[in-house]
């Protein structure tokens, strides 16, 4: 479908969330330029904006309507500017956001998303508001047209959807029951990404490591890690995230058995306390967590390990928090995603007894954080002085400092040459001087610095874009704020 209108309508899309709906957001962009939008460019003002949200965290709502309110004068001056509402909170919510901001002209939700071009053709014409929410999935994300983030770093889903139970969790409710790709497919697109510049993939699903279910084949996930190491050009493979439950000792092996599986581990946590795991209903308890990252680190043992913790839950007494604390100190994770617990309307622990105060809640999160920064702080200090790969990162930087990541996924700011700077997606050698609880410095100048097809790729798409540069993110409304 493409648009009956004068010139190209622009837009830019608002994300929130995990990186599911980073990857969603992609297919978004893709169905629209495919539609005949074109992005808006810094300093304008969109005709569409097109919120991707997030159902897990109480804040997305509050964040989400307190920005439909700031736009809402500009839809009254300007009847041909569009807004639409997609994503998790649209699935849950539906029609209740029109009713809430009558201004929206589409709601689509997380089954859907290949119609929102149609949607919003329909809302233009019949100058009113539509809202279509699928319960079961239209179209597999990944068989949609994309837009890319970034010209070599590129996320890949496995499957959409999960079959866990956890009672803190709104997703599967949201997003289904687990759905696995086929790995045909999941492998043509690396292959198709590669062919394009990309250098690194991360694959996605709710719960990646589960991948197979579908077709009762544990060892599914391990397989498709070694399919992945045998693709030329791949330089770096990633995941997220799994779950304790199905990790399997076969992934772990294809981990340290396959060269551009990076050796890093994003595995949630949410509670060192057995009680409140089971509460949570998740399926392990420490020992089994703990044990997992001791045979991870006997087969790879420069690895690192990431985590998200719940703080917080219902009923988590003083103890509970204690068998956190004392998890955390043991596991010397790299970085630890901490937050406090929100309810969600629909889960089970929203109705459970003994609800945690916010200030109880705020008191254990930053003795937490406290804890975890000392812990990173650590960690990251056992790299200073050794030599280390670094992707360069497509973010701004200084004239004489970029920033990346380690094979480690460390992250990392370096010292460059203004006059011969690295291009995001080259890879630069150089020695690691200083470390933080956040990131690790290397103050000297690369040792060397190899340009790659993915820097060439990002050379091709900032000539494409042309001299100004297109809105991406959450940066838009922060600047349509100033303008105004």
């Amino acid at each position: 479908m493409s648009l009956d209108l004068d010139r190209p309508r622009t837009f830019v899309v608002e994300t929130y969330g995990c990186q599911m709906n980073a990857h969603d957001t992609e297919r978004i962009s893709g169905l629209l330029l495919q539609a005949g939008y074109t992005q808006a460019l810094e300093g304008s003002d969109p005709d569409l904006v097109v919120f991707n949200t997030c159902a897990v965290r109480e804040n997305a709502d509050n964040k989400l309507y307190g920005n439909l309110s700031f736009l809402a004068p500009r839809k009254k001056s300007d009847p041909g500017f569009q807004i639409a509402v997609g994503g998790c909170m649209a699935q849950k919510d539906q029609d209740s956001i029109i009713k809430r901001a009558p201004y929206v002209d589409v709601v689509f939700g997380t089954h859907n998303i290949g119609s929102l071009p149609e949607l919003l053709e329909r809302a233009r014409i019949e100058e009113e508001s539509q809202v279509e929410i699928k319960e079961s999935l239209e179209h597999f994300p990944s068989t949609l047209p994309a837009r890319r983030h970034s010209a070599f770093s590129g996320w890949v889903s496995v499957s959409v959807g999960c079959n866990n139970t956890c009672t803190f969790c709104i997703v599967p409710a949201l997003r289904g029951i687990e759905k696995d790709r086929p790995a045909d497919d999941i492998l043509k697109e690396v292959r198709a990404l590669v062919d394009q510049g990309v250098l690194e993939i991360t694959l996605l699903g709710q719960n990646v490591n589960a991948y197979g279910v579908e077709v009762g084949d544990r060892g599914a996930f391990a397989k498709l890690l070694r399919e992945c190491g045998k693709i030329d050009g791949l330089e770096r493979v990633r995941f997220m995230s799994p779950h304790p439950r199905d990790f399997t000792d076969d992934v772990i092996e294809a981990m340290a058995q396959t060269p551009n599986v990076m050796p890093h581990l994003h595995m949630p946590l949410q509670s060192g306390s057995d009680r409140i795991l089971q509460a949570m209903r998740r399926s392990y308890r420490r020992d089994r967590y703990l044990g997992i990252i001791e045979k991870v680190r006997t087969a790879m043992p420069h690895s690192t390990i990431t985590t998200d913790i719940i703080v917080g839950f219902p009923g988590e007494s003083d103890e509970d928090f204690a068998e956190t604390i004392s998890l955390v100190e043991e596991a010397k994770f790299l970085a630890a995603y901490t937050f406090q617990y929100s309810k969600r309307p629909g889960t089970p622990a929203a109705s459970m007894p003994d609800q945690i105060s916010d200030a109880v809640m705020k008191v254990r999160y930053e003795a937490l954080h406290k804890l975890q920064q000392e812990i990173s702080g650590i960690v990251n200090q056992q790299v200073v002085g050794t030599t280390q790969e670094i992707l360069v990162a497509d973010v701004e930087a200084s004239r004489d400092r970029m920033t990346g990541r380690l094979k480690d996924f460390r992250l990392a700011h370096f010292a460059v040459d203004p006059a011969n700077p690295p291009r995001p997606g080259d890879a630069i050698t150089t020695v690691i001087t200083e470390a933080s609880p956040n990131f690790v410095i290397a103050s000297n100048l690369p040792i060397d610095i190899r340009k790659t097809r993915g820097g060439d790729a990002t050379q091709a798409r900032a000539h494409e874009a042309g001299p100004t540069p297109i809105m991406v993110g959450m940066p838009t409304l922060a600047a349509l704020k100033a303008r105004q």
